[in-house]
C-alpha cells in the first residue's frame, strides 16, 4: 500500500475530520479502562467477538478527546479493514509513520489497535513501541489465549487485561431505554422488567442484537463469523464439519453435565479432538467449562464438567427452542454474570458442587481459600417435590462447606426459608441480576 492509501483508510476510523460513532457508553467498562490507562503499561481489551470491545476503545478515543487530548495524539486502528493487506509489522511501521508524517503529533500519543491478533507478529512491535516510550498502546482482541500468550511471553509485567462481555442485565435495560440504577427506579415498573427479562433469556445480550428487530439473523451471522474467522481459520482446522456438529452440540445442551469421552460416542469424533476444540472454544470465549467442586484437585479433573455459552441468544438461534429450556438457559444466565464478576476479581474460583447420592449445587462460589457463597438456579419451585429436593440438596452442601446461607434464583418465587438453622434466600432472576449489579 501507498501512504496515500493507508492515510485514506485512516481517516475513515479517527476523529481528525469529524465525529466517530461510539455506540452507546457502558459506564462500567469505560471507567475500568480509564482507570487502567493511567498506568504506564500496555491494556489488552479481550472478550467474544460482537461484545462491544471496538466501540469501547472508541469511546475512550473520545473521552480523551474530550479531557484535553488533541485529536492529532489519538490513533484507532482496525485490522479487519480489508482494504489492509500484508497483514504484518511492516504495514504496522507505515501505519504508524504515516501517521507521524500527516497528523504531526506532540509528546507521545495514544495508540488504539483493534482485533491485533490479525496481524502476524504484532507482539514484537507492540513491545518495541512501549520500551522505547513511543506511545501509550490498547490492543484488543477476540481470542484469550493468544494475547494472554504473545504479550505475557513479551511483556511480562507490562500489560494489563480488561474483559469485555455482553450486556449485563441493567446494561440490557439501558439499551431498551429502561434506566435502573436505583431501587425506586423498580417500583411499579416491575412487570415491564419480568417482560425485558424475557426478551434476555430468549434474544441475548449482545449489544447489537438488543438494538434490533432482526435479532435470530444477527445472532446466525455472528455465529458463522465466530466459526470462521476465530476458529476455523485461526486455528486452521482441518474438520470443519466435526467442529460445527460439536459447538451446536455444546450450544443445545448449556447448563448440563458433560465429558470429552460421552460427546465421543455421539459425534463419532476422538476424545482428543473433542478436548481441543473445546479449549478453542474457551479461548475465543463461545463456551465455559465448570469443574466440580472438590478438595482433591484429581477428583476436580476426574469428575464431569457442566457446559455454558456464552450468550443465551445464541443457544435459541442455533440449538434448542427456547421454551422447552428457559431453566437451563436462567442458569446460564447467572454463570455468565459470575463469570463477569470472576473477570475483575481473579481470586475468586466457580464451581459446581455434587456429591455420591447426586445432590447438585449449580454454584459454589470461592474467594481466595474460603467458599463464601452458594447459589442454586431452579426456575419452578411451585411444586412440593421440586422444593424438598432442592432444598436437600442445598443442606448437605452448605453442612459440608460450612457455610450458613445460600440463595435459590426462580422465575417468580421470592422469601426466605429455614433449613437447619440456615438460611436459604429465594429471590426471582431479575432481581438478583439488578442487586448482583449493585443496584
Amino acid at each position: 500500500m501507498d501512504k496515500n492509501e493507508v492515510l485514506a483508510v485512516l481517516n475513515d476510523w479517527n476523529i481528525w475530520r469529524g465525529e466517530q460513532d461510539t455506540g452507546i457508553g457502558r459506564s462500567v467498562y469505560l471507567d475500568r479502562l480509564e482507570a487502567l490507562m493511567g498506568s504506564n503499561q500496555v491494556i489488552t481489551i479481550t472478550g467474544p467477538r460482537r461484545a462491544g470491545k471496538s466501540y469501547l476503545m472508541r469511546q475512550m478515543v473520545r473521552k480523551l478527546s474530550e479531557h484535553g487530548v488533541k485529536k492529532e495524539n489519538l490513533l484507532f486502528v482496525n485490522f479487519e479493514d480489508p482494504r489492509f493487506t500484508s497483514l504484518d509489522t511492516k504495514l504496522m511501521m507505515q501505519i504508524f509513520d504515516v501517521y507521524k508524517e500527516f497528523l504531526s503529533p506532540i509528546g507521545i500519543p495514544y495508540i488504539f489497535l483493534d482485533e491485533v491478533q490479525e496481524v502476524e507478529g504484532w507482539e514484537k512491535w507492540v513491545r518495541m513501541m512501549h520500551e522505547l516510550k513511543k506511545a501509550k498502546i490498547v490492543v484488543s482482541g477476540s481470542n484469550a489465549h493468544l494475547l494472554s500468550m504473545e504479550l505475557g511471553t513479551l511483556l511480562t509485567g507490562r500489560h494489563l487485561d480488561l474483559t469485555v462481555f455482553p450486556l449485563s442485565f441493567q446494561e440490557f435495560l439501558a439499551f431498551n431505554k429502561m434506566e435502573v440504577s436505583a431501587p425506586l427506579d423498580v417500583a411499579g415498573r416491575e412487570a415491564e422488567i419480568n417482560r425485558l427479562m424475557r426478551k434476555y433469556i430468549e434474544s441475548g445480550s449482545f449489544p447489537e442484537v438488543a438494538l434490533s428487530d432482526k435479532k435470530r439473523e444477527i445472532l446466525l451471522n455472528y455465529f458463522e463469523d465466530i466459526l470462521a474467522k476465530d476458529l476455523l481459520k485461526r486455528f486452521r482446522v482441518r474438520k470443519p464439519h466435526v467442529m460445527k456438529s460439536l459447538i451446536k452440540y455444546y450450544l443445545s445442551n448449556v447448563s448440563n453435565l458433560t465429558t470429552f469421552m460421552s460427546v465421543e460416542r455421539f459425534l463419532h469424533a476422538s476424545s482428543d479432538t473433542i478436548e481441543k476444540f473445546a479449549g478453542y472454544f474457551e479461548d475465543a470465549y463461545l463456551i465455559f467449562f465448570l469443574k466440580r467442586f472438590s478438595f482433591k484437585i484429581k477428583e476436580q479433573e476426574k469428575s464431569p464438567q457442566k457446559v455454558y455459552a456464552i450468550d443465551t441468544g445464541l443457544c435459541n438461534a442455533v440449538g434448542f427452542r427456547f421454551s422447552e429450556n428457559i431453566g437451563r438457559l436462567a442458569e446460564n444466565i447467572v454463570f455468565i454474570t459470575l463469570k463477569r464478576k470472576q473477570a475483575l476479581n481473579p481470586q475468586v474460583e466457580l464451581f459446581y458442587w455434587k456429591d455420591v447420592h447426586h445432590r447438585e449445587v449449580d454454584f459454589v462460589v470461592k474467594d481466595g481459600l474460603k467458599v463464601t457463597r452458594l447459589i442454586q438456579v431452579c426456575w419452578n419451585m411451585r411444586e412440593e417435590k421440586t422444593k424438598n429436593r432442592e432444598f436437600r440438596s442445598l443442606a448437605k452442601a452448605m453442612k459440608e462447606l460450612n457455610i450458613f446461607t445460600a440463595a435459590i434464583i426462580t422465575e417468580e418465587t421470592e422469601g426466605e426459608e429455614n433449613l437447619n438453622g440456615n438460611t436459604v434466600r429465594l429471590i426471582p432472576l431479575w432481581k438478583w441480576l439488578l442487586a448482583e449489579e449493585n443496584l
